[in-house]
């Protein structure tokens, strides 16, 4: 539909621009209302080149709306940005399983794509010049951003001291849960609160699936993803997808170390190991394009794992709505810590390939400062996707939920701009950002906050180790695969790949930013 709109706009351009030279080509004796006339149209083609266009490619863990429901929503924020930075924005919602590929891709092929967000891989991003030099670009366009941001988290999307990307704004002190059914663990009299680690869930699972056989006991958050990933520790990613880390701290020690080689990569593959050889966690969890909310609101899973940076009657209130309106509770089962990839990790970035770089920095300048701009990218269209309620929370329309409602981004609400103009779902307290913020102060920190890897020359080394990763990891991380069996073999591919070199490059890199702080 968007395609055809814009062939039809080329096409109206052509013929007032044809129809303007032919006017100008005219006796000047012509009449007073054909020079009105001609007036006009180049008033109306003058504004039709006034607006830049601006395509925002995000991640989405809800469903990705039908193309005329999307319009809709695209085309009531471009009536605030017309007016307000003089800029029309193309949503480019993409699933998240396929987010980070589509993005390289399009942007490979030369599709338009003016801004996108880092998930997890900044480093990479950087490295492979996919990203603008911003600068001087968010002084100019952005201040307003630049100010709330503030420089403590600019600085962790800084390489070569150039800024190439600006975090959320929004409580970062991601706390591992596990989210569930709350009937289901009522009737079984399962008691969560002493649930505090991965091993601990081993004994609710298995009872969940002695009672009702027919459940899988743990969903997938996304391909090849059912917990690991965010419940490793004090481990510091050093810049890297933690999807995927190549080179990790562990604790306070400074030392570059493989964590695949580790007793701890080793435990927590045979515990998943485990519960897939048990039935109590998806089959094809390494493999699916499914996410969470889509698998729990099918009724047919208990719980599943991730990481939020809000208290756990919050953060289960505002997903209950997201899995089928099963009412969910949520339970800690790890600690908060911080490094500099969990602040550059979600980052908003502006395409080294843009034509505007301009009107992307003003867009993205809105949705840290713009109420209205920020609230129609998550929630849509009001009484259509959601309502607003009496006390400033919003919810779902009667009889709807994020599944049914036609456009809804609810779900990654904490990866968009600024959370704190974000209207809070029923079910959550107002109060809770205090909390959310003071986790933010307290968090264990890396003894490498501030550092960012420069990988551009191990370019060939990282495509050869992310092929490795890609073949074995979804499978060791689901249970898919026999740790003691393959670990070896997946060890001995990544150092064929190269996986040492970014090691060592990564060591001495670390050992100099030590040595100046």
């Amino acid at each position: 539909m968007k395609n055809k709109k814009r062939i039809l706009s080329l096409i109206l351009m052509v013929v007032l621009v044809i129809g303007l030279v032919a006017c100008g080509n005219k006796d000047k004796a012509e009449s007073q209302s054909s020079k009105s006339s001609t007036k006009s149209s180049k008033s109306s083609t003058e504004k039709a080149k006034s607006y830049d266009k601006v395509v925002f490619a995000y991640a989405t863990f809800n469903n990705i709306p039908a193309a005329e429901d999307l319009d809709k929503v695209e085309e009531a924020i471009n009536v605030l940005t017309r007016e307000r930075i003089g800029v029309e924005v193309t949503l480019m919602p993409i699933s998240i399983a396929d987010y980070s590929s589509k993005v390289r891709l399009a942007l490979q092929g030369g599709e338009q794509i003016d801004i996108f967000e880092s998930f997890g891989d900044f480093n990479n991003s950087v490295s492979s010049d996919m990203t603008y030099d911003i600068t001087n670009l968010i002084k100019e366009y952005a201040p307003e951003t630049e100010a709330l941001v503030g420089k403590q988290w600019l600085d962790a999307c800084v390489q070569d001291g150039k800024l190439y990307g600006i975090p959320t704004y929004k409580p970062v002190a991601l706390t591992p849960m596990v989210l569930y059914r709350k009937d289901i663990a009522t009737k079984l009299g399962i008691d969560m609160s002493k649930v505090n680690s991965l091993e601990d869930v081993t004994a609710v699972f298995e009872k969940v699936k002695e009672t009702y056989p027919d459940m899988i006991p743990l969903a997938p958050v996304q391909t090849g993803e059912i917990g690991l990933a965010t419940n490793w520790g004090d481990v510091d990613f050093l810049t890297d997808d933690m999807y995927t880390p190549i080179g990790v701290l562990i604790g306070k020690d400074m030392t570059v170390k493989d964590l695949y080689s580790s007793d701890l990569f080793m435990n927590r593959c045979k515990l998943v190991r485990s519960w897939f050889e048990k039935g109590l966690v998806m089959k094809d969890a390494a493999t699916t394009t499914s996410v969470a909310a889509e698998l729990m609101a099918s009724g047919n899973y208990f719980s599943y794992i991730a990481a939020y940076s809000y208290p756990e009657a919050d953060t289960a209130a505002a997903l209950s709505a997201q899995c089928g309106g099963y009412e969910l509770g949520a339970k800690m089962i790890g600690s908060a810590y911080l490094s500099t990839s969990d602040l550059n990790a979600v980052s908003w970035m502006i395409a080294s390939t843009t034509k505007v770089p301009e009107a992307a920095m003003k867009f993205l300048n809105l949705t840290y400062t713009d109420e209205e701009v920020i609230n129609l990218i998550i929630y849509g269209l009001e009484g259509r996707d959601y309502v607003k309620n009496d006390d400033g929370t919003v919810s779902y329309p009667a009889g709807e939920d994020a599944t049914t409602v036609p456009y809804t981004a609810q779900l990654t609400c904490g990866i968009f701009g600024n959370f704190f103009l974000q209207y809070p779902m029923a079910g959550t307290d107002p109060a809770s950002l205090s909390w959310e913020l003071e986790q933010n102060r307290v968090a264990k920190t890396s003894p490498a906050m501030g550092f960012t890897f420069d990988s551009s020359k191990l370019k060939t080394q990282y495509a050869a180790v992310k092929i490795v990763l890609t073949k074995y990891l979804p499978g060791l991380s689901c249970g898919t695969l026999d740790p003691e069996k393959e670990i070896p073999n997946f060890i001995e591919a990544l150092n064929n790949a190269g996986y040492q070199d970014i090691l060592k490059a990564k060591q001495e890199q670390l050992d100099a930013w030590a040595a100046k702080q």
